[in-house]
This record gives C-alpha cells, sequence and structure tokens, in this order.
C-alpha cells in the first residue's frame, strides 16, 4: 500500500490556510497545518515531514527563520515558500534560508500540485543516492568523480562545472532557478556572479553538443531548464 506523503503547512491566513489544506488533502496528500513560525518549528521537530510549505511573512516566526532553523538541524526536507512579494533580494534570501522553489501568491493550485510531484521525485532519487550517475541522453555523469561520459568522449569537469551540471541534472527536464543556483555555488547573486555562470552554462552546452536530444535553455526570467529525451538502446546501437 503506497504511504501517503506528509506535509507541513504554515500559513497565517485563516481562509487561504484552509482552503489549501483542504485542496492538498483531496489531493491525497496527508497535511498538517498550523499558524506561525514558532508553531511550525514546534511541529515539525516532533513530527516526521516529507515536505514543508511556507508562508513567509508570519507572527511570532517568520519563513525565512523557520526553514533557517529547519536547515541547522541538518534537514533535506524540501521547502517551498508562498509569498505575496516577488521581490528579487526576497527569492534571494529565500534561497539562502535552504528553499528548493518558490510561489508568488495568488498562484494556480495545478501549478504547486505539479512542483509537488517534481520535488517528490527528486527527493527520493537524491535519497536513493546522493552520487549516482545521472543519464542525460546518450551521456553519463558521475557526480562524485565529475566525469561526463560519451560513447565518442570523455570530459572531466572542473568543480564548478561539476557543481552546475549536478544541479542541472537535479532539476532534469524542469526549470533551475537562477537565484538558487547562483547562491548555492557562488555564494551569492549580483551582476559578476550571474556573469560567470552563464559563461559554464556555454561550456556545458559545448560539453553536451554530440547528442541532438541534449539541450540547455534560457528560461526567461527565471532560470535555465536542461532537458533531454532517454536515448533507447536500438538508438544507441545505431549511432554509437
Amino acid at each position: 500500500m503506497k504511504t501517503q506523503k506528509r506535509i507541513l503547512l504554515v500559513e497565517d491566513e485563516e481562509n487561504f490556510g484552509s482552503l489549501l489544506q483542504n485542496y492538498l488533502s483531496l489531493s491525497k496528500y496527508e497535511v498538517d497545518w498550523v499558524k506561525d513560525g514558532a508553531q511550525g518549528l514546534s511541529k515539525y521537530v516532533n513530527s516526521s515531514y516529507d515536505l514543508c510549505i511556507f508562508d513567509v511573512m508570519m507572527p511570532n516566526m517568520d519563513g525565512f527563520t523557520l526553514a533557517e532553523k529547519i536547515r541547522g538541524r541538518g534537514s533535506k526536507t524540501p521547502i517551498i515558500f508562498l509569498t505575496a512579494r516577488n521581490m528579487k533580494e526576497d527569492m534571494i534570501r529565500g534561497y539562502k534560508a535552504g528553499a528548493d522553489d518558490y510561489l508568488n501568491k495568488p498562484f494556480d493550485i495545478e501549478v504547486l500540485l505539479l512542483k509537488l510531484d517534481v520535488l517528490f521525485n527528486r527527493s527520493h532519487a537524491n535519497n536513493e543516492s546522493i552520487a549516482a550517475n545521472f543519464s542525460i541522453g546518450a551521456y553519463t555523469f558521475e557526480v562524485k568523480t565529475r566525469m561526463l561520459s560519451h560513447p565518442n568522449a570523455n570530459k572531466k569537469l572542473s568543480p564548478k562545472e561539476g557543481d552546475l551540471l549536478s544541479l542541472l541534472c537535479q532539476h532534469l527536464n524542469d526549470v533551475l532557478p537562477r537565484e538558487k543556483a547562483l547562491v548555492e555555488i557562488w555564494g551569492e547573486d549580483n551582476y559578476f556572479t550571474t556573469r560567470s555562470m552563464d559563461v559554464y552554462i556555454t561550456k556545458l552546452r559545448k560539453y553536451l553538443s554530440e547528442d541532438d536530444n541534449v539541450r540547455i535553455e534560457n528560461v526567461h526570467s527565471s532560470g535555465y531548464g536542461l532537458y533531454a529525451r532517454p536515448i533507447t538502446s536500438e538508438e544507441f546501437n545505431e549511432n554509437y
């Protein structure tokens, strides 16, 4: 029997919190809802959750502080922030606090459900093997050794190239938020680090150019997406 995923929802707005809890429950999730950050921390410490959804502006403890305290305990539980504010500085602080994703209010519940699916799948893959080989079309990428392998060539990536490709692989066929990559790899988001990441993206595109089914796309105002179609054994034998 498939176990329900457990979600901790921390949202101080009564009507919105109740509505969101009901939607998620109807979507077969088990949801605990509390109304401020201090209650959220207590609930998290004394229970077990597969994912957290935090409002940012809350009484007693804001969502950023709550996330920082949870990450300070060594937790890798996925966190989604909900906020009515869309300032770049808030997004950067959110990713520094440990956010896996961000949603600006108001939002489409279907978008949230899709994001939940992506995060649960990603978390499952990471739990199985954090340093596993990633398959990217005809390529394989070994995170631990930073070796990108293709039937026609092998390439040992630099540490930053490896970190960036690993993040892109964790978001395969999805969008890697620019701010998340900059904060996790470069430590800050500014003009110079953004230009540096663009250079590394160009390098990775070149390394992945042997397979026409693999591409890294700019996603306007969001970040980058690594998209790859799995290669069949017949295609592999025919081409390589």
